[in-house]
């Protein structure tokens, strides 16, 4: 398989390194300022760029025919039209906040233990996400997904808000930290004045993220339509 790599940072230059160890090839690097009108010789493109690059690239690969999948985050107030211009150019795409396997497991977790929690509303919920000091946005996708699945999960909750343990009941709080060396460490914790149930996920390198993004490349590269993890990792 072809793969063009969307962004040539850290995480661009891991699923490089995964995609050759799994037999694949790389057939464009774009990154920062690179000019391209179109992407050839390509089966499916990965996207890691920054924030204010994310559409455009995904845009390119969507114009090119090319599927793609994108773990860019910081840009999803536009997610609705990007899913609307892959049904336009009937070309695939991918969105994941967080492609690492373990992670999509942890969501799967959290929405189950928000459920069960719902059925006793004097526990607030509060999440707490650590990033390495490079990480543009604040709070992560990741946090902002776990944060979605509480609300959607739990009839008490309506919103989230950057701040630290919030009591009030309505509102999911975030805590954003930023540290030299962390690739991702993220903590949902449930507690009341009696007890307190806590959760974690706490990446030890990029290799979790990088390998899961290229499975998800291999899974859409044949396909059309728009995908999420549990299809790569058969959800129900």
């Amino acid at each position: 398989m072809k793969i063009a790599l969307l962004g040539y940072g850290k995480m661009g230059k891991e699923i490089e390194k995964i995609s050759l160890e799994r037999g694949h090839s790389i057939s464009k690097i774009i990154d920062k300022e690179d000019l391209v009108d179109k992407l050839t010789n390509t089966d499916v493109a990965i996207n890691f760029s920054t924030p204010d690059s994310a559409i455009k690239n995904i845009k390119l690969s969507l114009d090119s025919s090319v599927p793609i999948v994108s773990g860019t985050t910081g840009w999803l107030e536009n997610y609705n039209e990007i899913v609307k211009y892959s049904k336009k150019t009937n070309t695939s795409f991918m969105y994941s906040s967080n492609f690492s396997l373990g992670v999509n497991l942890f969501f799967e977790l959290n929405k189950k233990l928000a459920t069960l929690v719902g059925n006793y509303k004097d526990y607030n919920i509060n999440i707490e996400e650590v990033h390495h000091k490079q990480k543009l946005d604040k709070p992560s996708g990741t946090a902002i997904s776990l944060a979605e699945q509480i609300i959607n999960n739990h009839d008490s909750y309506e919103d989230w808000k950057l701040a630290d343990n919030l009591t009030n009941n309505n509102m999911v709080s975030i805590k954003a930290n930023r540290a030299p060396n962390v690739p991702g460490k993220h903590t949902v914790v449930y507690e009341n004045d009696i007890d307190e149930i806590s959760i974690t996920h706490n990446a030890k390198n990029r290799k979790g993220f990088a390998l899961g993004a290229v499975l998800a490349a291999e899974f859409v590269a044949n396909k059309k339509g728009v995908f999420t993890m549990k299809e790569v990792l058969g959800i129900q």
